[in-house]
């Protein structure tokens, strides 16, 4: 049985200062993102096309994305296989080209996880289930670029 889900937001630019986009410089690339009953997000572009470095770009948006759509299918699996993680953190890099004619794409995202988990029986299990977990995550199944992970599983310190 397939199932649809449906994502409704909406996104209103902010970024006219008086002339709206008379010329590249006389806008901001400054927007909001709303859903209802969530916090607004702030965005703008890349700094590197003028946007506000205080706000989150898509580009970012992208990364984070994919790191917590692993994150939740990796947390999933370890539930199935009765790995008890209790601390998940990433720092994920994505990597952009940008294109001389102004269009990009990008290359490629690395996802860099670590995983505590409660057990020394648990680890080996527990590095192996970040493949199930990319397999599930919806985010990395959508994009049209290599995500690698470069997974690091630790035992809790007992205390």
């Amino acid at each position: 049985m397939t199932r649809t889900h449906t994502y409704r937001l909406s996104v209103e630019w902010t970024g006219n200062v008086g002339g709206g986009t008379a010329t590249y410089r006389a806008y901001e690339r400054a927007h909001v993102i709303r859903s209802a009953g969530k916090p607004d997000l702030v965005g703008s572009s890349d700094p590197a096309f003028r946007g506000d470095p205080t706000r989150w770009n898509p580009e970012e948006l992208l990364v984070a994305a994919l790191s917590t759509c692993h994150q939740l299918a990796y947390l999933h699996q370890a539930v199935l296989a009765g790995v008890v993680v209790t601390a998940y953190t990433d720092d994920p890099v994505g990597e952009m080209e940008e294109d001389a004619d102004g269009g990009g794409r990008f290359r490629s995202v690395v996802l860099r996880p670590t995983v505590t988990v409660t057990d020394r029986s648990m680890l080996e299990t527990a590095q192996q289930l970040h493949a199930n977990a990319h397999e599930k995550c919806f985010i990395a199944s959508s994009v049209d670029f290599p995500v690698r992970h470069e997974p690091t599983v630790k035992l809790a310190l007992s205390g």
